[in-house]
């Protein structure tokens, strides 16, 4: 073979690998996403370490409505007024992948009061009746990390979440000490100085309010107002996986911990569609 077929043969395997990475990149981008939840703002309709499909093109001509499950950019990144770079860190590699609820779409009218000291929700005029809000208060389980918990239930059989009973009351003497709350309970109005639920806001054109099922500790619209139409990416169709981790590589956990990693997967909440 002449040293000229060699360099051809060789310049057209790297064709097919690059379109094929190409065809990848556009189903991977425009068809659907895989995401892996990273915080606790949708508690306990989703929980950290667990992976979800999304479909991404439906959308790209199907309204979104009320009561879908959105992945989106995050809508605070400093993103670059350069259009091609704009064009990067929207669909390649960019800000950080954030998912909530959609409450209201483009012409609603959504406003939060409190009423009988608990946060509500209007929509439109008419109180907005939400099942899916997390039921369970929220526990400190170290000076960082605040998680579901359910108050019947031991430290060490929660159904939701690992805990370390020495860690946990360790964590709550010294938060007690300084004066902290270590358990939130559902229906604790929101208003630390950032975000507050009392709003009244009119959606324009291209906006959509969006908030977590877990209130008290998601930031949402309540945080950074409405959300652009540009910044949504997906919507969440099924749960893939469950394990307690917050490791952004679960393979790497399963290498580190090959026993104990299969403890924590969550069996009863893999494969499911979510709504």
């Amino acid at each position: 073979m002449t040293k000229q077929k060699k360099q051809s043969g060789l310049w057209a395997q790297v064709s097919e690998i690059a379109l094929l990475l190409l065809i990848a990149g556009a189903i991977r981008t425009f068809g659907f996403g895989l995401y892996q939840v990273p915080t606790g703002s949708m508690e306990t309709t989703m929980l950290v370490g667990e992976r979800f499909f999304a479909d991404k093109f439906t959308i790209l001509f199907s309204p979104l409505k009320r009561g879908d499950i959105i992945s989106f950019n995050d809508p605070l990144f400093n993103y670059s007024t350069n259009p091609l770079v704009y064009l990067f860190q929207q669909y390649a590699w960019g800000p950080q992948n954030w998912t909530k609820r959609v409450i209201g779409i483009p012409g609603d009218t959504v406003r939060g009061v409190i009423e009988d000291g608990k946060p509500v929700v209007y929509l439109n005029g008419e109180k907005l009746n939400e099942p899916y809000l997390n039921k369970y208060p929220l526990i400190y389980v170290s000076m960082n990390t605040q998680r579901s918990y359910d108050p019947q239930l031991s430290y060490d059989h929660q159904p939701f979440y690992r805990m370390n009973p020495y860690e946990v009351q360790k964590t709550h003497r010294f938060l007690e000490r300084i004066g902290v709350t270590p358990i939130i309970y559902p229906g604790t109005p929101l208003h630390d100085g950032h975000g507050s639920d009392v709003f009244d806001v009119h959606l324009g054109p291209s906006q959509y309010w969006a908030m977590g099922d877990n209130r008290l500790g998601s930031s949402d619209s309540r945080y950074w107002g409405p959300l652009d139409r540009k910044f949504i990416h997906g919507k969440i169709l099924w749960r893939i996986f469950s394990v307690d981790s917050d490791s952004s590589w679960w393979i790497l956990d399963l290498l580190r911990h090959p026993i104990d990693f299969w403890k924590r997967v969550r069996w009863s909440r893999c494969f499911q569609s979510v709504s």
